[in-house]
């Protein structure tokens, strides 16, 4: 009751909702349907400017705050997660794939001679897609087993064979993954991280699944600390339980982060940063720490189980 409360408070600072007030244009805010209106709480100016879609609004003071509120919530929702590195944030209503793309997009206007995006692979489309949808080249490096185990990680060494075969240079960035499916397993960012410092190659994260999880975000923070990250992406739905639709680019600096802001195109969609704006003033603080330890309970007890099973099965 308070968050609705507090909604309705924020949507009559839009122009839209003004009482007396006769919208003309579409640009006024003007809904025909009441379900539609109420399932929205008014606030129907979406968000940003032409020029910038974390610009604030004129004709929509309340919807650009809770803007910039989200913004600062996702902030310390990843620095709580462990990446206390992150510096800055932009939540933008698009899902992981076309975000990455987004990033790409702002990436090639600060480094214009690159066209290689040198990938440690993953087997799902979205990743691939992304690279070509910036028309950009991906260069494959293939995994190799971890010694040891059954699982997949990431071959430093061919990357930075990839990256010298083709010239930095021409390189637009290293994309490296996070939480993905068995038997791969979270590339190496920290070592990443450190060879394209070295190399002086931007490094974009695919975080996608990787906010929740505890070692994803180790290594994150890690490779912040003690390489080069550029920005790293996690999906809203998949981190906060909300409707899918959003993401959060976060970095260790806001250079990127605005650019990604800048370069998208017109206003957009209210809709995913309303969701996530509601649930974590739902959860707090409190409520999202508490969910980060009920993941890691879990998972120990997911084990345990999977192990009896699996064996019992005559499998590993």
């Amino acid at each position: 009751a308070a968050i609705r409360l507090f909604l309705e408070e924020l949507a009559s600072f839009d122009t839209n909702n003004f009482m007396g007030n006769v919208g003309v244009g579409e640009r006024e805010g003007r809904v025909i349907s009441a379900l539609v209106r109420e399932r929205h709480f008014g606030l129907t100016h979406g968000i940003g400017r032409s020029g910038d879609v974390m610009a604030e609004q004129p004709k929509a003071a309340g919807s650009s705050l809770i803007v910039q509120l989200t913004r600062y919530l996702a902030l310390d929702a990843i620095r709580i997660a462990g990446i206390k590195a992150a510096k800055a944030c932009c939540v933008l209503p698009a899902a992981t794939g076309l975000t990455m793309t987004l990033v790409f997009l702002a990436l090639r206007q600060l480094r214009p001679s690159g066209k290689y995006v040198v990938w440690s692979r993953i087997d799902q489309k979205s990743c691939f897609k992304a690279i070509g949808a910036a028309s950009l080249q991906s260069i494959v490096v293939e995994l190799r087993p971890v010694e040891g185990t059954d699982a997949l990680g990431t071959d430093v060494e061919g990357i930075r064979a990839a990256i010298e075969r083709v010239g930095a240079e021409s390189v637009l960035c290293i994309c490296t993954t996070t939480s993905t499916f068995a038997p791969r397993v979270p590339d190496s960012i920290d070592a990443v991280a450190t060879l394209a410092k070295a190399l002086d190659v931007p490094h974009v994260v695919n975080n996608a699944y990787g906010l929740q999880c505890s070692k994803c975000t180790h290594l994150i923070e890690q490779g912040c600390r003690v390489g080069r990250v550029d920005a790293f992406v996690q999906s809203t739905d998949k981190n906060f339980l909300v409707p899918v639709g959003g993401a959060i680019v976060a970095a260790p600096e806001s250079r990127l982060v605005d650019r990604i802001s800048e370069i998208y195109p017109g206003r957009a969609s209210m809709s995913p940063l309303l969701d996530l704006f509601i649930t974590l003033l739902s959860l707090g603080a409190a409520g999202w720490k508490g969910l980060l330890d009920e993941r890691k309970a879990n998972v120990a007890w997911f084990q345990e189980r999977l192990a009896a099973t699996a064996q019992r099965e005559g499998l590993r």
